[in-house]
């Protein structure tokens, strides 16, 4: 299954147009194959706190950076394209059939690659994820929106994604230089990071455990190491902001594997209602909501049992 026009590296595959798709190739080798898809601004380290879970259960967790983030190529990207990305990338690890996963923004790509490529996706799993948000009833993947928010993303939607990265980058780049995400200094990096994230899914971080390509996992090391490769460089939030918050051009209606929906119901980031509305229309899905459970811990918590559920789906 091979794709001999691909440059395979240890960290990442060179695909057919040219462009860089940077990975991370964790868990057991010879293990069942989950691809994973990380949230918004996120990279592949968001999977490292499962490679644990996935050594022990036999899972084989590849995760991707899409577009923009850490060294994959900037482009102009669209859930189809980075569905077809994970394709070209199992392709490369000589992989045939895989499930796939989404976590927050990364869940409605996983839906997209299931809808796509159904003779190569064994199991979907989504978490914590945002719907179709104008399909939704109110149209908002969160219920803590002040009238003036409700505005931008109703705006959002109606006009075109390059006019959405133009209106977002002038806030967006004004917030990374507050961050400062090049400070060389691992612990203000953090400290400054947390305080924006918020104690409950602070605290989640940090009590992430284990160590995965060198580093200490829950360390200022580890959590800047994560903060850089999804910040860095703007093109990769921008991208996924603009055209994450839009009607789909695909159908929840055409999944046609097992599939697994976690929510929280302390979410902030995606109600819970974007899991019922996914639930509601993806044939046969099966939906759990984790009590007085807040967003980053819907996986976070529950690597083990989000990739049996996958694995075993996928058999």
């Amino acid at each position: 299954m091979r794709d001999q026009g691909a440059r395979l590296a240890e960290d990442g595959v060179q695909v057919l147009d040219g462009r860089w798709v940077e990975l991370w190739d964790g868990g057991e080798p010879t293990g069942a194959p989950v691809m994973f898809l990380a949230g918004c601004p996120d990279t592949r380290h968001a999977a490292y706190a499962g490679d644990d879970a996935a050594r022990r259960l036999g899972v084989r967790l590849i995760a991707i950076n899409r577009p923009g983030y850490g060294r994959s190529t900037s482009q102009v990207s669209t859930h189809a394209s980075v569905a077809d990305d994970v394709v070209a990338v199992a392709d490369a690890l000589g992989i045939g059939r895989f499930a796939v996963a989404g976590m927050s923004i990364g869940g409605p790509y996983a839906v997209a690659c299931a809808t796509r490529h159904p003779d190569r996706v064994t199991a979907l799993g989504v978490l914590a994820s945002p719907a179709s948000v104008p399909e939704l009833d109110p149209p908002y993947h969160r219920d803590d929106l002040d009238p003036d928010q409700q505005t931008f993303f109703n705006q959002l939607a109606r006009i075109t994604p390059e006019q959405a990265v133009e209106q977002m980058r002038p806030d967006f780049l004004a917030y990374l230089a507050q961050l400062d995400p090049g400070d060389p200094d691992d612990t203000a990096l953090v400290r400054r990071f947390l305080t924006e994230l918020g104690p409950v899914d602070a605290e989640v971080l940090r009590r992430a455990s284990g160590e995965v390509n060198g580093y200490r996992l829950g360390s200022d090391p580890a959590i800047a190491a994560a903060i850089r490769e999804a910040l860095v460089n703007p093109d990769g939030y921008l991208r996924d902001a603009a055209i994450s918050f839009r009607a789909w051009d695909f159908r929840p209606e055409d999944v046609r594997c097992p599939t697994h929906l976690w929510y929280g119901d302390l979410d902030t980031n995606a109600s819970v209602r974007n899991g019922y509305w996914l639930a509601d229309r993806i044939p046969g899905a099966k939906l759990v909501v984790h009590p007085q459970t807040t967003h980053l811990a819907v996986l976070q918590k529950h690597w083990p049992a989000v990739l049996d559920s996958l694995a075993e789906s996928g058999r």
